[in-house]
Parts: C-alpha cells; sequence; structure tokens
C-alpha cells in the first residue's frame, strides 16, 4: 500500500510503502530543513540520497551524504536528520527488519551470529556496487515489481551488504554495564508506567546522579530520551498490528493519543494513524 503525504507550505513529502509478506518499509522524501528529531529503529537502514545534501548524526558524528553515497544504519543507531542546503534533499531508504535479516543470512550461511553484535564499518559509502543493489530492491519493493524481482533484488542486496558489516564479540560485562543492563530491562519491562530517577537508582544500586551518566555511556542517551525512544519502537510495531492509537499510547506509557502523536511526528514526520494507515489499512 501506498499513500503520499505533502505540507504544501514547505513543500516536503513523503511516500511510504511495506512490503506485507516481509515487513520491509520503503520511503521516498523530500525535506527543506529540520526533518527528524533524535531517534532510532528495530530496523536496518539502507539508503541513497538523491538530490541536496543530508546532514544527520549519528555514533556521535556529523554526516553529510549527497547524491552518490549511501547510508547504512543498524538497529538501535540515534540518528536525525536536516538539509544542509537551503533547496532541501531528497532520498530513497529501506527499512529491513532484523529477523528478515537473520532468517535469511542463516539460509545463506548456516551460521549463528546473535551471540555477536553487529554494526556497519562506515555509516555513508560510495561503493558503487552496493549503492546499485540497494537502489534496485529499492525499486522492486516500492514499484510492486513482483515477488521474484523483490526475492532475487534482496538477496543480492545482503551479498553486497556483507563486507560492509562488522561483526563484534559481544562487550565485556562489566560492574557498571551489568547495573545499566537491569535499568534498561526494566524500563523495557515497565515502559507503559512513569519510573523516577529514585527508582531506577534503587534497581541499579547507583545513585541518581551517577545513573545518569553511566546510562548515556552504556547506551548513549540518557534514561528518558531512551524510554521515550523505546516506547516510539513499540509504537510503530502496535500499530503496524492494527492497534489503534488510542490504544496504543495507553499501552506505551504516553499520557494520550496527542502525547504520541507529537512525539511520533517529530521522530518519523507521520501521524500515528498515517503510519498505520500505510502497515495495515485500518483507520480509526
Amino acid at each position: 500500500m501506498s499513500v503520499m503525504t505533502e505540507t504544501p507550505a514547505s513543500g516536503d513529502w513523503i511516500d511510504f510503502r511495506r512490503d506485507t509478506e516481509t515487513g520491509i518499509e520503503s520511503v521516498s522524501a523530500h525535506f527543506k530543513g529540520h526533518a527528524y528529531d533524535s531517534h532510532d529503529h528495530e530496523e536496518l537502514l539502507l539508503g541513497v540520497t538523491l538530490q541536496g545534501s543530508q546532514r544527520f548524526n549519528c555514533h556521535r558524528a556529523l554526516h553529510t551524504s549527497t547524491p552518490g553515497k549511501a547510508i547504512l544504519i543498524e538497529p538501535g543507531a540515534v540518528h536525525d536528520g536536516y538539509a544542509a542546503q537551503e533547496n532541501g534533499f531528497t532520498y530513497s531508504m529501506l527499512y529491513i527488519p532484523q529477523q528478515w535479516v537473520s532468517d535469511n543470512l542463516q539460509k545463506r550461511s548456516g551460521e549463528d551470529i546473535s551471540i555477536v553484535q553487529a554494526a556497519f564499518r562506515n555509516t555513508l559509502t560510495d561503493d558503487r556496487v552496493l549503492i546499485m543493489s540497494i537502489v534496485r530492491a529499492f525499486n522492486a519493493l516500492h514499484n510492486g515489481e513482483g515477488r521474484l524481482a523483490r526475492d532475487e533484488s534482496l538477496d543480492l542486496l545482503l551479498s553486497h551488504l556483507m563486507p560492509h558489516v562488522d561483526l563484534k564479540p559481544a562487550d565485556k560485562l562489566t560492574d557498571s554495564l551489568i547495573r545499566m543492563n537491569r535499568v534498561r530491562d526494566y524500563l523495557i519491562a515497565h515502559l507503559d508506567t512513569n519510573p523516577g530517577l529514585d527508582e531506577l537508582a534503587s534497581i541499579s544500586g547507583v545513585d541518581r546522579f551517577r545513573l545518569s551518566r553511566q546510562f548515556k555511556s552504556a547506551f548513549g542517551q540518557s534514561p528518558h530520551a531512551y524510554l521515550v525512544r523505546l516506547r516510539l519502537r513499540t509504537a510503530r510495531q502496535l500499530l503496524a498490528s492494527g492497534i489503534s492509537p488510542s490504544m496504543v499510547a495507553l499501552q506505551t506509557g504516553f499520557a494520550d493519543q496527542s502525547h504520541l502523536g507529537r512525539w511520533f511526528r517529530r521522530a518519523y514526520r507521520l501521524s500515528p494513524a498515517a503510519y498505520q494507515k500505510y502497515c495495515s489499512n485500518v483507520l480509526y
């Protein structure tokens, strides 16, 4: 299903589609000025800049993507986005679920990579072969070229993507990381509640002042910022499954549907209802 949204005053637009079999989302968009607040995704993001200069922060570094470059962002990597020039930028992006990647890599190699951490060697690349494979897969999915075209292009994309993936052993569990993992797991289990720093300090055994610093060192964001992004990622999943935005707001700890909507639009430039319409054709 495809829906185009546009803001006439700014000229910004988003063309979004979702392949129901694979769960892969394809987005073509154009933005002038600010595009997205800091957020992350459960999926792998593979994209190409088509026009203009696309600037974003990721991995604590500032990146500028121009036509002829591919953008590679792994799941959980926090990033934002804005135009580096007045005429804005246009890009195409694939959002590929981790489970789809894991299943297909296992079919190809028979190896279990769940015990290692995966990251891209570089956030930007000018690898022409990879760029063309991203474009080919995007066109097959976004233009509905059929299952054979989709499957073949995605297999080719995985082949060209793997040299850009850096597999690392899991982080050594220091005492601080063990305590911060405890806080993270608590936030995941209680994302629909309203925790405070004293509560998290009690869980971790670290005072509230050191906790914020250690948590940011471990996960790149403060506990509150991490909780918001966790709620947004969960909201995307629930909306895609057809749950109403008002119920999603309740289940993910937002004060109400309007509160969810404000955060959702800041991160994804879509309302929860619009995103759900793309995914499930359910209207509320």
